[in-house]
């Protein structure tokens, strides 16, 4: 339970640990029959309360930890299942405060980790006893533990504060303040200011660094399922405006007056607002995003084949001329650094030079054709990193779709209709074969109409056994009225022997590229890859040729002694 978020896991187990005699079994027995017993048994059987009963609307398991009846052994194992721990100690008895520091707080750590994300409370029982609080005494270790999320006090005797305690319990479960807030320096947690950063980026549709009224209520919506008047807006934004002058503009609230508002909303109490928002957008209790956020569940049937929907390529195109801030129909280098500004790592294209796998302009800038093509690529070898990198952008909140798997077309039968020339699919990919020299470096370079090598603006050096993307270029072809894009693969014949057999050698065409000035270049290791390559195609190989001007099919028989390839493939037809 506490690896993961609530909407994972909505029960909440409460566990309530303390020296003997503190009342933790007569705080449970005075919550459950609302009266108070002088004889109670020395431990509580665990129960659990129905979530239409509890506040918060989650089924809660309370249970009560005796040491006069558990090993220790029990102890550490209830201290792994608990959501959330309850240290209860007497006010009236300075032994039972001090062992929180000595015994059970180095405990919890020796169990959980130094790091644990567990919230615990600190709960001072038997008020009734005394006439002084002990907050004061219990405050600092607040600022020493921060998994400490409050210390209340209570009185099982009077059935004083029982409830409020176990609510609290639950609320620090569900909208704990440690991962978002650090008390002592009344500020965002590290984790926090990233994750709202993203989440303004993704609201502010236009880009212009303030979310106005119509992407406010946006996010409103999104959110909360509810829409701000004018009215509202106006009082929040001169509100704002006077506390922090530059968290408002002309035309809506800046980043600063975002994280200004919910920061507000926290040192008031009210941090499940933003447990909410951070929740919506794929933030588990780490603030770090889920990864049933990232990666939801997706049941493919054998033989499919995944490409980009239109809504897929529809919000990629939005994306691209959302950061095309010069309009110039090209992201500048340092566009793109700002479209990948809120993702934990660049994709793995951006890595390489990508300016020899689609189409740029001629400064070697990204075009739409070539973002739209490098997704594509990205979304036929690495299914996984493209569903990540929608979410990361905020696919669901603009679309309003419940996942990212929309933005995928699944084609149950991968193979094509020959016969009647037509096909569901959009995407296809060329095996282009042939040995060192044969020209297929440059055929794939004029491919995607590049008539000149560029220099890579912003990313480094990488070598060609580095980077998957590298053995690709992707372009839109036109074929039969319709647009289309063809992938093409580059394998070097020295590789096939290991390759064939495997299943990512499909395709649905090979191109077997030779030189023909070279006698050697059409060769045996050619001739038995295309005896070999039908068993694993799903349409027939075609043969490519680069050829010398002058030199025949007779000189180059002559030469060889070997059978030409136009000889080869009429016989394989």
């Amino acid at each position: 339970m506490n690896e993961q978020s609530h909407a994972n896991d909505p029960t909440v187990r409460i566990l309530l640990v303390g020296e003997r005699e503190v009342g933790k079994t007569s705080m449970i027995y005075s919550l459950v029959f609302e009266e108070f017993d002088e004889e109670v048994p020395a431990k509580f059987e665990e129960i659990t309360i129905p979530a239409e009963v509890t506040p918060v609307n989650i089924p809660t398991v309370i249970v009560d930890y005796s040491a006069q009846e558990q090993s220790e052994k029990e102890l550490y194992e209830e201290l792994r299942r608990a959501s959330v721990i309850c240290i209860v100690y007497a006010i009236d008895n300075e032994m039972t405060i001090d062992k929180i520091s000595t015994y059970w707080l180095p405990l919890i750590h020796q169990n959980l980790g130094e790091n644990h994300n567990v919230p615990v409370i600190l709960v001072g029982n038997k008020s009734d006893l005394v006439e002084y609080s002990s907050i004061d005494t219990v405050l600092p270790l607040m600022n020493q533990y921060k998994e400490i999320e409050i210390c209340v006090e209570c009185s099982a005797k009077n059935l004083d504060n029982l409830s409020e305690i176990f609510y609290y319990a639950q609320k620090t479960v569900l909208y704990p303040v440690t991962p978002i807030y650090y008390p002592e320096e009344r500020d965002l947690s590290d984790n926090c200011k990233i994750a709202l950063k993203r989440i303004f980026t993704i609201c502010d549709l236009d880009n212009d660094g303030v979310l106005n009224d119509l992407e406010l209520n946006n996010f409103q919506t999104y959110c909360f399922d509810s829409y701000l008047l004018s009215q509202t807006l106006d009082d929040v934004k001169y509100i704002l405006k006077s506390i922090i002058p530059d968290g408002v503009s002309e035309n809506g609230i800046t980043l600063s007056g975002f994280m200004f508002l919910l920061t507000f909303f926290i040192q008031r109490g009210r941090h499940e607002l933003i447990w909410i928002v951070l929740r919506k957008f794929g933030y588990n209790n780490s603030v770090t995003l889920d990864d049933h956020y990232l990666y939801p569940s997706l049941t493919l049937p054998t033989e499919c084949f995944i490409e980009l929907s239109p809504k897929g390529y529809q919000f990629f195109t939005n994306l691209f001329h959302k950061y095309d801030k010069d309009n110039d129909g090209a992201l500048s280098p340092g566009e793109i650094a700002a479209m990948f500004s809120i993702c934990d790592e660049p994709p793995k294209w951006l890595q390489c030079d990508f300016t020899k796998i689609v189409h740029t302009n001629e400064r070697g800038w990204i075009t739409l054709q070539g973002f739209l093509s490098i997704w594509t690529l990205t979304g036929f070898i690495d299914l996984k990193q493209t569903l990540k990198y929608l979410s990361l952008f905020g696919y669901m909140f603009v679309s309003g779709e419940k996942s990212q798997i929309s933005a995928l077309h699944i084609i149950k039968d991968r193979r094509m209709d020959t016969y009647e020339k037509q096909t569901a699919r959009n995407v296809f990919l060329c095996n282009l074969v042939g040995p060192k020299g044969a020209g297929k470096s440059c055929f794939m370079s004029r491919f995607i109409n590049k008539q000149q090598k560029f220099a890579n603006l912003s990313q480094r050096s990488v070598k060609k056994s580095d980077n998957l993307y590298n053995d690709y270029v992707i372009n839109t072809i036109t074929v039969y009225g319709q647009n289309k894009y063809l992938i093409i693969r580059e394998i070097d014949v020295v590789n096939v022997n290991t390759l064939v057999k495997a299943p990512e050698l499909f395709c649905d065409v090979c191109c077997m590229m030779f030189d023909q000035s070279d006698s050697s270049s059409f060769s045996s290791d050619c001739q038995d890859l295309h005896e070999k390559l039908p068993q694993h195609q799903a349409s027939c190989s075609v043969g490519c040729l680069k050829k010398r001007p002058g030199a025949s099919k007779t000189e180059l028989s002559t030469a060889t002694g070997r059978v030409l390839p136009d000889q080869q493939t009429n016989s394989v037809a």
